[in-house]
């Protein structure tokens, strides 16, 4: 108790928890404002990211709270040699755990982007048959893993394979931390297995390469250098 105690200490500044209450006071500002409806994009994002802001700084003043609670209790339990109290500290403690857990798993998605919905491109490499089979099965698994995620999953576009599978898709993910999730996936990824398209059963080697990239908004500038044009006449 004493450990978390002193970490309670530290959630203020490892969270910026100054600079999000700040950004949260001035993002609750902006979407009192009747104009920023005449931009529902950029009314959705801030409307977004006080939600996020809102649920950092509210578990942070729960937790410095909370273990001033349990430090409460526990003292008036040493002191009235109370088991029943002392375990009720307890319990209330592995709740502000749970807690800092939960908060400390958002910090890993402090991307630019992570908070976006994301956009999977998976194309099938050399192999053939086989790669567009292999393909088709990474397209089901992201479905699949985005449904389980609560996600909501979208075919946007796919290219069957001339005997199975498929030769390409792009899969849109919409939901909280889309990106952060599923921006790890980008690479080529490959399956040696026994093909069942092969009469001889030999292993086969397939390739597939993921690209994931969030979606992003009309906020974002996009600077163009002209020595990188190139004009054909």
């Amino acid at each position: 108790m004493q450990t978390f105690a002193k970490e309670r200490i530290r959630l203020g500044g490892t969270f910026d928890l100054d600079v999000k209450t700040e950004r949260l006071e001035e993002v609750s500002r902006e979407l009192e404002n009747p104009d920023i409806w005449n931009n529902p994009e950029q009314a959705q994002a801030l409307g977004k990211e006080k939600v996020m802001l809102e649920e950092i700084v509210l578990t942070i003043k729960k937790l410095t709270q909370g273990t001033d609670d349990v430090e409460g209790l526990v003292e008036l339990a040493v002191e009235a040699e109370d088991e029943e109290t002392l375990n009720d500290a307890q319990t209330e403690l592995d709740d502000l755990i749970a807690d800092l857990e939960k908060l400390e798993f958002r910090r890993m998605f402090s991307g630019p982007n992570d908070a976006n919905d994301s956009y999977i491109d998976i194309q099938s490499g050399s192999g053939g048959t086989e790669a567009q089979d292999w393909a088709n099965m990474l397209l089901r698994m992201y479905l699949r893993w985005g449904e389980a995620k609560g996600f909501i999953t979208e075919i946007i576009e796919a290219t069957n394979g001339e005997i199975t599978g498929i030769k390409g898709a792009t899969i849109k993910i919409s939901g909280e931390n889309a990106f952060g999730y599923a921006r790890t996936e980008t690479g080529v990824h490959r399956l040696v297995r026994k093909s069942p398209f092969d009469s001889g059963s030999r292993r086969h080697t397939s390739f597939a390469s993921v690209y994931v990239y969030p979606e992003i908004d009309d906020s974002v500038d996009i600077d163009i250098d002209p020595s990188d044009l190139r004009i054909d006449t």
